[in-house]
Order: structure tokens, then C-alpha cells, then sequence
């Protein structure tokens, strides 16, 4: 890749240059392809002003015959670095070759593990962004390179599925035709629920059954788990429509019949941080967490944490990296899990925590207080998105509006999502997000469908690579970049950033586009626009298809 190259070359440069392991090397923003802050670091040892310190390094690489037409210039304190011409119709000629992105294929082996709620019911809205930010960074990590597996986590041994497997013994509750399965255990959960409001006697019958699991009680285990696989199927259901895909889906309750919950008790047991008084406790008081970590109740069986140190400590015996995607609301959770692994010597994973999206006051969210399902919400913007396809392609048969519009509705829900970092909490605004004018998940979809529209209307052309134009020269050097832009998604696992990259890359190409006849101008100048416009629409599919996103020939 040729920006990945030159970034090497020219760090290596800057090394011998300046003797400085960290030579601070970045994305240079408006002025520059790559620039560096080297200066403000050495102006400390050297006692010297870093605008001086810059104008002699760029005086030193100015005259390297290595760097070819790089041009490297001191602005200020800034070292900056901008490729020539030279360079930047290699990174258009590498644009248009198909998979263009993807890095070198790498050796140690990835777990990602996302979404792995509760399978007691639907996926809910607030569940869909660990999902979307779960399967953006697998599809990163893919075309990054990276052997990668995505695991579910099935939780099959807590209180609430206890309650459901109760539900299905003694509420007689059948399941409505054409309901999806998820949904029907939900009811059965909710119905089993009043139940116990109305008897809490029934309390002890749920105790009863979730000891029974722990035990490996054949009939309790098989009846949980036909529950789970139930609610399960619907689960998967949800996730195609989302474009998500899991791997494997593994079985909390299998840490128990393998013994590894026995094993890690036991070396919990041993650490001088565990308690046993009623409970068997961890004290995590010096690593800074107050709360006590349970990880076995009085009536001796295990808890969820105990569960998951069994399948962290799997998961690091047979992978090389491990990510976990989860709520703000598993912060003291994941913290507390991090923390013990650490003192029983093992591997932590690392952690990627989301706020929550939550809809806008007054739609759909708050009908009785009930919580809105992630299948409700794409159905809803399924619906607007068919309304804004009618409006613009009425000519187009129903069959093909609905495939349309069924793209655009998740285009719209995944790219609203993930283009606010995980750290901040979001408000999903169908409006906004089905906007095909504005920042949205159809504006970046409409642009790839734009170039394959100019591209069929060019037909035949042999491909030439001048780029003269600002708008030319600003939409090569963008292109350039998309290695880039994969490579610091999955160093930094900060999906937005992708989501950022296609959406400045649709705005360069509707201004270039606005600015610059492609189909009207004539001769070289021609042809270079058009192989321009291959590469966008070539490295606008690359970059949808990472963000689980259709990239439609026609809108």
C-alpha cells in the first residue's frame, strides 16, 4: 500500500534524522499527506525553539533522493510531508483494484465477542449498538488481515432464564401464529414474571431450579436449554436483518460441565484478596474497586462473574487477542473481571465501552413504557425509507423499492450508530438518519451509486492519471488514505472512524463532482476524471461493505 509505505519510509527517515524512537508521525489534516510534531519533544533536550528545530529537519530530508516527489516543508513547528503527483496516481491506480484496503494477512488469532444479551427476549434497541459496533470492528479486523472469531455468549444459567424454563412447566402460554420466537418467549417470561409478583413464594421454586443446573441435573439442563436455542433462533433472526453475523454462539453453562468454574474457584480460593465468610468474595479494595466481587452465593452455587472468568481464561488459552464490546453499565462488571485475571495471572481482555442510543422523546419508545425491539425499530424505518425510495423512484417496480428501501433502512440505522464514538451517548433520529442530502448512512450509499451511474453512462475509456484540480488532487490524496483509516480503526478499535473516512470521502466526490465535468470534458483530462471516479466508487463499496452496509448501483 502505497501511503502505508511512505509513512514507514519517512518515520524511518525522521529516526536516523532526529535519533527519536517516537518521531510523532500523523495524518497532516488540510496542509499536508503525513506530518510531525518531532520539534516540540526536542525543543526540551535541545533548549532550542522548535520553529528552528523543524526548519533544520526539513532542511536535512529536503534533498533525500529516497523520498521521490514527496515534498517536505517546515510550517511553523510542523514538519509536513505532501505527496507529488507521482505518488498520488499509484494511490488512484491502487483505488480501483478490487478489495482494495485490505492489509497483510497477519498471524495471531482475534476473539470478538458482542451483543450476548440475555436470551430471555428480543434484542431491544439499546442492545443494537453493541451490535453495530461490534460487527463494524469484526469486518475491520477482517480486512485488516486478522484471523478473527466473533462468539455470542449465551447466558443460559441465570435467574432470568430459570424463570422462563419455570413459565413454559406451568403457564400454558402457545405460541401465536407466525410469532417470532424471541418475542414468544419474552411473553412467557413477562407472563411468569406477574405470576411470581402475585405468589413470591414461587421464588424458591426458580432457587430450586437454578441449583438443579448448576448440579448438570440432565432434565433442568435440557429444559433450559430448549428455552435458550428458542429464544436464540429469533435472536439470529434480528442479527441478519442487521448485516451482523456471530461465529459461534457459546454455552455459559458449558464452563460448568467442563469443570473450569470448579478450577478457577479453586485458584480464586487461593489468592490472598479472597474472603470466605457466607460468600466466597474477592477484596479488589487496592486496584480500586470498593464493591466485593461475588463469585459464589451462600447456597454455593456460582454467579455470572465466576462464569465469565471460566470463559475469559478459555478464551485466553486459544486466541492471541480478545475484545469484549459492552454497555457503560458493565463498567464496575468488566473492571472487577479485568482486575482478578490479572491477579490470578491470566490475560484481560480489552474492553470497548458504549453509552447508550436511545430513541427521541415521543416516538416509539413510549408506548406504555414498554421497551421498543430492535425488529420494531427496522420495520419503522423500513417503512419511512420505502416512502423516501417511492417519492424518488416511482418508475421502479414495488419489488425492487422494498429491496431498496430494506438497504437504505439499515444503511441509515448501522451508519447513525457508529458514527458517534463509542464514549458518547447517541439519540437515534430516523429523520436524520434517512436524510439521503445530509451525513447519513443512504448520503454515502447514493454516492457510490452516483459513480457507478457516471461510470455506465461513460462506457468504455482508457484509464489516464493526471490530477490537476484541487478537487481532483484533494479526492486522490483521500483515497490514498483508506489503508490508513482500517489500520487505525483496528489499532485504536474506534469504529467511527471508518464512519467518518466514507462519509468525507462521498463529500470530496459530490464536490468534485459538482465542480469538475467528468462526462462533459474531453481528452486526458477525461479519462483521469473518470478512472477518479472508479476509484471512489471502488473504495466507497470497500468502505461500505466494512461498515455492514449495502453498496447499491442504483437509488
Amino acid at each position: 500500500m502505497m501511503y502505508q509505505e511512505k509513512y514507514h519510509q519517512i518515520e524511518r527517515m525522521l529516526r536516523a534524522c532526529t535519533g527519536e524512537e517516537d518521531v510523532l508521525l500523523a495524518k497532516g489534516g488540510d496542509h499536508a499527506d503525513l506530518a510531525s510534531t518531532i520539534a516540540f519533544k526536542l525543543a526540551k533536550t535541545e533548549k532550542r525553539a522548535p520553529q528552528k528545530i523543524a526548519a533544520d529537519i526539513a532542511e536535512k530530508l529536503s534533498g533525500n533522493p529516497e523520498l521521490g516527489d514527496v515534498r517536505v516543508e517546515a510550517a511553523g513547528p510542523y514538519v509536513n510531508f505532501r505527496f507529488g503527483p507521482t505518488l498520488l496516481s499509484e494511490a488512484v491506480r491502487e483505488a480501483i483494484e478490487p478489495g482494495y484496503g485490505a492489509l497483510q494477512r497477519r498471524s495471531g488469532r482475534v476473539v470478538l465477542e458482542h451483543t450476548s444479551a440475555n436470551p430471555n427476549g428480543p434484542l431491544h434497541v439499546g442492545h443494537i449498538r453493541n451490535t453495530v459496533i461490534g460487527d463494524t470492528l469484526a469486518r475491520t479486523f477482517r480486512k485488516a488481515g486478522d484471523p478473527l472469531e466473533v462468539q455470542y455468549y449465551l447466558n443460559d444459567m441465570g435467574r432470568q432464564i430459570a424463570i422462563v424454563s419455570w413459565g413454559f412447566d406451568h403457564l400454558d402460554i402457545a405460541r401465536k401464529e407466525g410469532e417470532k420466537e424471541d418475542h414468544y418467549v419474552a411473553r412467557v417470561y413477562v407472563a411468569a414474571n406477574r405470576e411470581i409478583e402475585k405468589n413470591p413464594g414461587i421464588t424458591e421454586e426458580i432457587d430450586h431450579l437454578m441449583q438443579k443446573v448448576e448440579r448438570g441435573d440432565a432434565e433442568t439442563v435440557a429444559k433450559f436449554r430448549r428455552a435458550v436455542s428458542l429464544c436464540a433462533e429469533g435472536i439470529k433472526a434480528t442479527l441478519a436483518a442487521l448485516n451482523a453475523h456471530h461465529d459461534r454462539f457459546v454455552w455459559e453453562s458449558d464452563f460448568v460441565r467442563i469443570g473450569d468454574v470448579d478450577r478457577i474457584v479453586e485458584q480464586v480460593r487461593r489468592l490472598p484478596q479472597a474472603h470466605e465468610d457466607e460468600t466466597l468474595w474477592v477484596d479488589l479494595s487496592e486496584q480500586g474497586f470498593e464493591k466485593k466481587y461475588i463469585l459464589r452465593r451462600s447456597d454455593g452455587t456460582s454467579v455470572y462473574s465466576t462464569r465469565d472468568l471460566a470463559y475469559h481464561t478459555w478464551k485466553a488459552r486459544n486466541y492471541d487477542r480478545m475484545i469484549d464490546v459492552l454497555g457503560a453499565d458493565h463498567k464496575l462488571i468488566g473492571g472487577q473481571l479485568r482486575a482478578t485475571l490479572e491477579l490470578l495471572g491470566e490475560k484481560a481482555p480489552e474492553i470497548v465501552f458504549f453509552e447508550f442510543v436511545s430513541l427521541p422523546e415521543g416516538s416509539m419508545s413510549t408506548r406504555a413504557g414498554k421497551f421498543v425491539s430492535a425488529d420494531e425499530l427496522i420495520e419503522e424505518v423500513a417503512a419511512k425509507a420505502f416512502d423516501e425510495v417511492t417519492a424518488r423512484r416511482p418508475e421502479l417496480p414495488e419489488e425492487e423499492r422494498c429491496a431498496i428501501a430494506k438497504s437504505v433502512a439499515i444503511a441509515a440505522i448501522r451508519y447513525d450508530i457508529v458514527k458517534v464514538s463509542p464514549e458518547k451517548s447517541t439519540v437515534f433520529n430516523w429523520k436524520e438518519a434517512l436524510d439521503f442530502e445530509r451525513q447519513s448512512g443512504p448520503y454515502i450509499q447514493y454516492a457510490h451509486a452516483r459513480a457507478c451511474s457516471i461510470l455506465e453512462k461513460a462506457g468504455e475509456f482508457e484509464r489516464a492519471y493526471t490530477f490537476e484540480t484541487d478537487h481532483e488532487v484533494a479526492l486522490a490524496r483521500h483515497l490514498a488514505r483508506f489503508p490508513a483509516a482500517i489500520e487505525q480503526t483496528v489499532q485504536e478499535l474506534r469504529p467511527h472512524l471508518l464512519a467518518a473516512y466514507a462519509r468525507e470521502l462521498a463529500d470530496l466526490f459530490n464536490a468534485f463532482y459538482h465542480y469538475d465535468p467528468v462526462l462533459k470534458s474531453e481528452g486526458e483530462t477525461r479519462n483521469s476524471r473518470l478512472a477518479l471516479v472508479d476509484a471512489v466508487r471502488n473504495t466507497l463499496q470497500e468502505s461500505l461493505e466494512t461498515l455492514g452496509i449495502d453498496a447499491l448501483r442504483s437509488m
